[in-house]
């Protein structure tokens, strides 16, 4: 099974990379700075869309089984509403976790349609449901929000063509990203999206569920 991970060189994006080598998996990985010497690394800023054809062309002719969308920013920690939250972090955030997300399956389309049966897994948050929404963290909030919507609608125009989609939570995992009190670890995590990319299927396309399967509202 061939697989690319956006975002692979760190946290949650890594910890997948690194159980899916250790089962024997073909995996390419992204990252946007110094790449790591070892593994199949591609140099990828979601923030740039000159870096997407790149990637089509370094992949060319290659199918890809599972397309693991996990690259994100949360630069909105802790910023207060009055006086915080500029124009260029609400650029930033939409531009990696939901314009990089559409522009980098739309690069590996034709990669994905090359699979016998072609995934591709969006990495949001619960923080986006619009069902809790309990304040803070707008940009971030708001881009997972439209992150899973992108899935979803994703789902239904890729079904005709055998791909299927899947928008998956993570839990709040200690990570970089997600701190030291988070609630679970980083092997429960990556054990839990595992097993739900290796259940997705067309008949369950355009699912929204957190690590441990259960429904994620939104």
């Amino acid at each position: 099974m061939a697989i690319l991970i956006t975002g692979a060189n760190r946290g949650i994006g890594k910890g997948l990379r690194d159980h899916y080598v250790a089962e024997g998996e073909t995996v390419y990985g992204t990252a946007r700075g110094e790449l790591p010497v070892e593994g199949n690394w591609l140099r990828l800023d979601l923030r740039d869309p000159a870096g997407f054809p790149r990637l089509a062309e370094r992949l060319d002719s290659v199918p890809l089984d599972l397309l693991v969308c996990n690259a994100g920013v949360y630069r909105d920690k802790g910023m207060k509403l009055a006086t915080e939250y500029p124009a260029a972090l609400w650029a930033e955030t939409f531009a990696v976790n939901v314009t990089g997300v559409f522009l980098t399956v739309q690069a590996l389309l034709p990669n994905l349609q090359m699979a016998d049966a072609p995934r591709v897994a969006v990495i949001t948050s619960a923080m986006g449901s619009s069902e809790r929404a309990p304040g803070h963290s707008y940009a971030y909030r708001a881009s997972k929000a439209a992150a899973t919507n992108l899935a979803r609608n994703l789902a239904v125009d890729l079904e005709p063509i055998g791909i299927a989609v899947g928008a998956y939570h993570p839990g709040w995992v200690r990570t970089d990203m997600g701190g030291s009190n988070a609630d679970i670890g980083l092997a429960d995590c990556v054990a839990g999206l595992a097993a739900r990319f290796g259940a997705l299927d067309l008949a369950s396309t355009g699912e929204v569920l957190s690590h441990d399967g259960s429904p994620v509202p939104f």
